[in-house]
Protein backbone atom coordinates (compact mmCIF):
# COMPACT_ATOMS: atom_id res chain seq x y z
CA UNK A 1 0.00 0.00 0.00
CA UNK A 2 1.62 2.90 -1.21
CA UNK A 3 0.26 5.58 1.13
CA UNK A 4 2.52 8.49 3.05
CA UNK A 5 4.51 6.92 5.29
CA UNK A 6 3.96 6.83 8.65
CA UNK A 7 5.94 4.76 11.39
CA UNK A 8 3.55 2.09 12.54
CA UNK A 9 4.08 -0.70 15.73
CA UNK A 10 1.63 -2.99 16.13
CA UNK A 11 2.19 -4.78 19.65
CA UNK A 12 0.61 -8.37 20.82
CA UNK A 13 1.39 -9.46 24.50
CA UNK A 14 0.23 -11.56 27.18
CA UNK A 15 -1.32 -10.08 30.18
CA UNK A 16 1.16 -9.41 33.03
CA UNK A 17 3.90 -9.11 30.11
CA UNK A 18 4.67 -5.26 30.22
CA UNK A 19 3.32 -4.91 26.47
CA UNK A 20 1.42 -1.70 27.35
CA UNK A 21 3.81 -0.22 29.50
CA UNK A 22 6.51 -0.55 26.45
CA UNK A 23 4.13 0.81 23.97
CA UNK A 24 4.11 4.00 26.06
CA UNK A 25 7.57 3.99 26.43
CA UNK A 26 7.82 3.67 22.64
CA UNK A 27 5.15 6.40 21.87
CA UNK A 28 7.07 8.40 23.72
CA UNK A 29 10.94 7.31 21.91
CA UNK A 30 9.48 7.92 18.51
CA UNK A 31 6.52 10.32 18.85
CA UNK A 32 4.05 8.18 18.66
CA UNK A 33 0.03 7.93 19.12
CA UNK A 34 -0.55 5.04 21.53
CA UNK A 35 -4.08 3.24 20.72
CA UNK A 36 -4.82 0.74 23.33
CA UNK A 37 -8.50 0.86 24.60
CA UNK A 38 -8.46 4.43 23.19
CA UNK A 39 -9.12 2.80 19.77
CA UNK A 40 -12.50 2.07 21.69
CA UNK A 41 -13.51 5.39 21.94
CA UNK A 42 -12.44 6.24 18.41
CA UNK A 43 -14.88 3.21 17.28
CA UNK A 44 -18.01 4.42 19.65
CA UNK A 45 -17.78 7.81 18.12
CA UNK A 46 -17.09 6.60 14.43
CA UNK A 47 -19.95 4.28 15.00
CA UNK A 48 -22.46 5.38 17.47
CA UNK A 49 -22.27 2.45 19.71
CA UNK A 50 -21.68 3.02 23.27
CA UNK A 51 -17.95 3.17 24.21
CA UNK A 52 -19.36 0.53 27.12
CA UNK A 53 -20.04 -1.78 24.22
CA UNK A 54 -17.06 -2.02 23.06
CA UNK A 55 -15.50 -1.93 26.41
CA UNK A 56 -17.46 -4.82 27.05
CA UNK A 57 -16.95 -6.93 24.13
CA UNK A 58 -12.98 -5.89 23.66
CA UNK A 59 -10.55 -8.75 22.02
CA UNK A 60 -13.84 -10.59 23.18
CA UNK A 61 -15.55 -13.03 20.15
CA UNK A 62 -18.55 -13.21 22.40
CA UNK A 63 -20.67 -10.17 21.23
CA UNK A 64 -24.23 -11.23 21.28
CA UNK A 65 -23.86 -13.08 24.85
CA UNK A 66 -23.42 -9.48 25.95
CA UNK A 67 -25.45 -7.64 23.76
CA UNK A 68 -28.53 -8.83 25.52
CA UNK A 69 -27.50 -8.41 29.36
CA UNK A 70 -26.21 -4.60 28.94
CA UNK A 71 -28.45 -2.03 30.32
CA UNK A 72 -26.49 1.20 28.43
CA UNK A 73 -28.03 2.85 25.01
CA UNK A 74 -25.80 0.99 22.48
CA UNK A 75 -26.69 2.16 18.81
CA UNK A 76 -27.85 5.26 17.90
CA UNK A 77 -30.53 5.31 15.58
CA UNK A 78 -28.66 6.47 12.84
CA UNK A 79 -26.42 4.10 13.27
CA UNK A 80 -24.22 3.13 9.90
CA UNK A 81 -24.19 -0.48 10.64
CA UNK A 82 -27.82 -0.98 12.08
CA UNK A 83 -29.20 -2.49 9.53
CA UNK A 84 -26.46 -5.86 9.25
CA UNK A 85 -25.58 -5.64 12.62
CA UNK A 86 -23.18 -8.79 13.82
CA UNK A 87 -20.46 -9.80 14.90
CA UNK A 88 -18.37 -9.31 12.05
CA UNK A 89 -20.34 -5.78 11.54
CA UNK A 90 -18.34 -4.92 15.08
CA UNK A 91 -14.69 -6.12 14.27
CA UNK A 92 -15.57 -4.19 10.51
CA UNK A 93 -15.97 -1.08 13.15
CA UNK A 94 -12.78 -1.34 15.08
CA UNK A 95 -10.88 -2.24 12.29
CA UNK A 96 -12.28 1.33 10.11
CA UNK A 97 -11.20 3.36 13.37
CA UNK A 98 -7.90 1.32 13.03
CA UNK A 99 -7.06 1.94 9.80
CA UNK A 100 -8.49 5.90 10.08
CA UNK A 101 -6.06 6.10 13.22
CA UNK A 102 -3.02 4.16 10.98
CA UNK A 103 -2.88 7.12 8.18
CA UNK A 104 -3.38 9.98 10.25
CA UNK A 105 0.50 9.73 11.63
CA UNK A 106 2.84 7.49 13.33
CA UNK A 107 1.52 4.84 15.91
CA UNK A 108 1.23 2.07 17.86
CA UNK A 109 -1.68 -0.09 18.51
CA UNK A 110 -1.54 -2.84 21.18
CA UNK A 111 -3.54 -5.64 20.33
CA UNK A 112 -7.38 -5.77 18.44
CA UNK A 113 -5.73 -7.90 15.98
CA UNK A 114 -3.88 -4.55 14.29
CA UNK A 115 -1.32 -6.64 12.48
CA UNK A 116 -3.61 -8.26 10.51
CA UNK A 117 -5.69 -4.87 10.14
CA UNK A 118 -2.97 -3.36 8.66
CA UNK A 119 -1.47 -6.37 7.02
CA UNK A 120 -1.64 -4.08 3.41
CA UNK A 121 0.46 -1.72 4.73
CA UNK A 122 4.58 -1.69 3.69
CA UNK A 123 5.33 0.88 7.19
CA UNK A 124 4.90 -1.54 9.62
CA UNK A 125 6.79 -3.48 12.81
CA UNK A 126 4.76 -6.30 14.73
CA UNK A 127 6.10 -7.54 17.97
CA UNK A 128 4.63 -9.69 20.64
CA UNK A 129 5.69 -9.38 24.13
CA UNK A 130 5.63 -11.92 26.06
CA UNK A 131 7.07 -12.87 30.30
CA UNK A 132 7.59 -15.83 31.91
CA UNK A 133 4.27 -17.59 34.06
CA UNK A 134 5.68 -16.14 37.44
CA UNK A 135 6.25 -12.75 36.63
CA UNK A 136 2.93 -11.86 35.26
CA UNK A 137 0.98 -13.96 38.55
CA UNK A 138 3.16 -11.46 40.45
CA UNK A 139 2.29 -8.39 38.28
CA UNK A 140 -1.75 -9.47 37.77
CA UNK A 141 -1.72 -10.10 41.91
CA UNK A 142 -0.11 -6.68 42.54
CA UNK A 143 -2.59 -4.73 39.49
CA UNK A 144 -6.16 -6.95 40.68
CA UNK A 145 -5.09 -7.44 44.52
CA UNK A 146 -5.97 -11.03 44.35
CA UNK A 147 -3.77 -13.53 45.00
CA UNK A 148 -2.05 -15.79 42.96
CA UNK A 149 -4.52 -18.50 42.49
CA UNK A 150 -7.24 -16.48 41.16
CA UNK A 151 -4.32 -14.44 38.96
CA UNK A 152 -3.59 -17.29 36.83
CA UNK A 153 -7.15 -17.86 36.62
CA UNK A 154 -7.64 -14.22 35.25
CA UNK A 155 -4.50 -14.40 32.80
CA UNK A 156 -5.72 -18.10 31.25
CA UNK A 157 -9.58 -16.21 30.82
CA UNK A 158 -8.06 -13.14 29.57
CA UNK A 159 -5.37 -14.94 27.08
CA UNK A 160 -7.78 -17.63 26.39
CA UNK A 161 -10.46 -14.65 24.83
CA UNK A 162 -7.31 -13.11 23.45
CA UNK A 163 -6.34 -15.56 21.25
CA UNK A 164 -9.78 -16.75 20.30
CA UNK A 165 -10.78 -13.48 19.01
CA UNK A 166 -7.16 -12.99 17.22
CA UNK A 167 -7.11 -16.75 15.74
CA UNK A 168 -10.23 -16.25 14.97
CA UNK A 169 -10.57 -12.73 12.59
CA UNK A 170 -7.17 -13.44 11.43
CA UNK A 171 -6.81 -16.91 10.70
CA UNK A 172 -3.51 -17.13 11.94
CA UNK A 173 -2.20 -18.44 15.48
CA UNK A 174 -2.01 -15.85 18.15
CA UNK A 175 1.63 -15.73 20.32
CA UNK A 176 2.70 -18.03 17.16
CA UNK A 177 6.08 -16.39 16.02
CA UNK A 178 5.08 -16.57 12.36
CA UNK A 179 2.86 -14.11 12.99
CA UNK A 180 5.15 -11.40 14.27
CA UNK A 181 8.32 -9.52 13.25
CA UNK A 182 9.68 -9.56 16.71
CA UNK A 183 8.99 -11.65 19.67
CA UNK A 184 10.59 -10.90 22.75
CA UNK A 185 10.22 -11.96 26.36
CA UNK A 186 10.92 -9.18 29.11
CA UNK A 187 11.68 -11.11 32.21
CA UNK A 188 15.44 -11.89 30.27
CA UNK A 189 15.93 -7.91 29.72
CA UNK A 190 13.46 -6.31 32.10
CA UNK A 191 11.33 -3.66 30.53
CA UNK A 192 13.38 -0.60 30.16
CA UNK A 193 15.95 -2.80 28.18
CA UNK A 194 13.77 -4.65 26.64
CA UNK A 195 12.16 -1.16 24.72
CA UNK A 196 15.47 -0.34 24.31
CA UNK A 197 15.95 -3.72 22.37
CA UNK A 198 12.51 -3.09 20.28
CA UNK A 199 13.25 0.75 19.86
CA UNK A 200 16.88 -0.47 17.99
CA UNK A 201 15.24 -3.08 15.82
CA UNK A 202 12.31 -0.01 14.66
CA UNK A 203 15.35 2.04 13.67
CA UNK A 204 17.12 -0.54 11.66
CA UNK A 205 13.47 -1.43 10.10
CA UNK A 206 12.64 1.73 8.87
CA UNK A 207 16.65 2.99 8.26
CA UNK A 208 16.27 5.53 11.24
Amino acid sequence: MKDKFNMIINIGRQVGSGGGIIAQMLAKEFDCKCYDKEILNLAAKESGFSKEFFEKNDEHRGFFQSLFHMHTPLISDDNFYNNKFSQESLFQIQSDAILKAARQGNCIFVGRAADYVLRDFDNTVNVFISADMEERIKTVRERQNIDSEAAQKFINEKENERAAYYNYYTGKKWGDSCSYDLCINTSVLGLEKSEQFIASFIRERFNL
